[in-house]
């Protein structure tokens, strides 16, 4: 059985995440692609086959070059699944900062007297 990536697996890796910043700006093929990176262009072709199968890029042919373009909207995945953990840390650090205006109010009490 095969394995299916998703979008997780494919932002997990640096050069991954590096490849979708650059296409992010613009399409480029893989041969400006691969001229980013200290990497053979073989490596660079695996980094976007997965980023392809994760559905993070689209690959056009226009003659003999392949053209790389960003499908961003595929990161909302993660944008869903972060929005979760920021609500749960705003909360945290909401009862941090009136934990500590407490403690401010008690010591400006203390040092009055």
């Amino acid at each position: 059985m095969i394995e299916r990536r998703d979008v997780f697996q494919a932002i997990a890796d640096p050069t991954r995440r590096a490849i979708i910043n650059m296409l992010a700006k613009e399409p480029l093929n893989v041969n400006a692609i691969a001229e980013g990176f200290d990497m053979s262009r073989q490596a660079i072709s695996l980094h976007i086959k997965i980023l392809e199968e994760c559905d993070l890029l689209q690959i056009r042919k226009q003659g003999r070059e392949r053209y790389c373009q960003a499908k961003l909207s595929q990161l909302s995945e993660v944008s869903v699944w972060v929005a979760q953990y920021r609500q749960h840390w705003e909360n945290k650090l909401d009862k941090l900062e009136t934990y500590l205006e407490q403690l401010k109010k008690q010591r400006n009490g203390k040092q009055k007297k």
